[in-house]
């Protein structure tokens, strides 16, 4: 097999040409290893070798719907035993952390099959709609090298895009899946809170707003893994009720007419650019000639204060989190960015009180969102503002950065998250990603589809949000809209 015939096919169809044996697994890596050496030195989407792992696997005898595989897993939460870790922080780079167990999702992929060769690129801790990491640096755009990739399942997205792999791991707290997804021009579904397991190492993350799944090329490939990963594990702390039938075989059926709500205006007032806008209506238009209702209308909910609720619990938590990591390893000046240092010392400030009533906030979107499916199937947002970015265009402002070094240095950081200064951190934070958390903090299924790109040939997706558990209606929908308006082929316009 050669890599033009490669990247005409999906992961499910790889599956069954190795299950025929038409071709080996270890020669599906050679291909994959062999683009990984001609193209990931520009992209700079892999940044840790398994080599030996994928070789290994190669010789067992994989089963699975995905067995012989070749996959990729984001360098954050998806640990793997005896294999080091960074969450694209240069402290744990520095100090070789070696995960001494599987992540549960990981046991999971390797239970349908997969060969995994390298961990991805991703912001540092995760914490950025961008991949740009002090570690690592950052992970081009396989559509223009001179864009990122998004974040923070950047290294993973970049990937897929490129042929190296048909599907990657990915993680969404914010956005993290469906952001790169729209960069890229891939299919991302961030599934129900609880759906899949964070354990052994966490039992969730984020009050459940972070979830682990894939991004693909196709929505066959993300409906077959979630069938493969989905459900509880012994450390899970939210339950949920299984699917009524596998999603693969939702997918062989059309949706039914659907009552789509859409709205392209940013919740917290920040520009939506004019390939967002014209991206969702669109899609728009290609759901009324699939029979579909499609109404312009939005949810009752305060959008900038669900943003500030939103950045200060996820100030909060990662503050908790750097302290743990802190505590169990040893660092030194440098070992962490500027910006994470800046959030954590915001997070740190926050009461209990605040705290908590942030936390009954989402409780009042997920209300919301509730009443307003009783009137939509569906939300239909654009995925974000606008196509990615370039690389080095989202930092912090340049006036910050020594006044942020004093302050941090006086241990009164958080003096700048006072007062108007919020909702400015808050746009500043989300201007590029103002759509993707509302489906975190309800905990509410979300996917970005590829639909639309602009004259310069950079994709951005269009963001569904389903009622709770109810990826089978996205997935539907998205099988649906894939028939339609196919993609798979715009992928191999990617020249590297």
């Amino acid at each position: 097999m050669k890599f033009e015939e490669y990247l005409q096919y999906d992961g499910l169809g790889l599956a069954e040409l190795v299950a025929k044996k038409q071709v080996h697994s270890s020669e599906l890596l050679s291909i994959a290893l062999e683009r990984s050496a001609a193209v990931n030195p520009d992209l700079n989407a892999i940044i840790i070798p398994m080599h030996e792992h994928a070789l290994q696997r190669t010789q067992q005898k994989l089963t699975g719907p995905f067995a012989g595989v070749p996959f990729l897993v984001k360098d954050l939460f998806q640990e793997y035993a005896g294999y080091p870790t960074s969450y694209g922080c240069q402290g744990m780079k520095r100090t070789g952390y070696i995960a001494d167990t599987n992540a549960e999702i990981v046991n999971r992929w390797e239970k349908a099959g997969i060969v995994t060769f390298g961990r991805t690129n991703t912001p540092e801790f995760g914490i950025k709609g961008i991949t740009e990491p002090d570690a690592w640096g950052s992970c081009k755009n396989p559509w223009n090298l001179k864009h990122n990739s998004g974040g923070s399942s950047g290294g993973s997205a970049s990937a897929v895009a490129a042929g190296i792999v048909p599907i990657a791991g990915a993680g969404d707290g914010g956005g993290s899946i469906r952001i790169p997804a729209s960069y890229c021009g891939l299919f991302g579904l961030k599934p129900s809170r609880g759906r899949t397991p964070w354990g052994p190492q966490m039992s969730e993350a984020m009050h459940g707003a972070a979830i682990q799944h894939v991004l693909t090329k196709t929505v066959r490939d993300s409906a077959a893994m979630l069938d493969a990963t989905h459900g509880e594990d012994h450390s899970s702390l939210f339950k949920i009720q299984a699917p009524q039938q596998p999603y693969l075989e939702a997918i062989q059926h059309p949706p039914k007419k659907m009552r789509i709500a859409f709205n392209t205006r940013s919740t917290i007032g920040t520009r939506v650019s004019q390939d967002a806008i014209q991206a969702i209506e669109q899609t728009a238009r290609l759901l009324e000639s699939l029979g579909h209702e499609v109404v312009e209308d939005q949810p009752n909910i305060d959008g900038m204060q669900l943003a500030r609720d939103f950045i200060t619990t996820w100030f909060s938590q990662f503050s908790y989190m750097l302290d743990e990591i802190q505590k169990s390893y040893p660092s030194k000046t440098g070992d962490f960015e500027l910006d994470s240092l800046a959030l954590a010392a915001f997070g740190a400030k926050t009461t209990a009180l605040e705290y908590i009533h942030n936390l009954n906030n989402w409780g009042q979107y997920a209300t919301q969102m509730n009443h307003f499916f009783e009137r939509y199937d569906l939300y239909l947002t654009p995925a974000t503002a606008s196509v990615a970015p370039q690389n080095g265009e989202v930092k912090i402002p340049g006036w910050q950065k020594p006044l942020l070094k004093a302050l941090l240095g006086m241990k009164k950081a958080h003096l700048l998250a006072q007062g108007k200064l919020v909702d400015q951190i808050v746009k500043e934070n989300l201007k590029w990603v103002p759509f993707t958390q509302l489906a975190n903090i309800t905990g509410l299924p979300a996917m970005s589809v590829p639909l639309y790109w602009n004259k310069q040939n950079l994709p951005l997706g269009s963001q569904f949000i389903a009622p709770f558990a109810r990826e089978d209606l996205l997935l539907q929908l998205a099988a649906q809209l894939e028939q339609a308006q196919p993609w798979f082929d715009q992928y191999a316009k990617i020249r590297l």
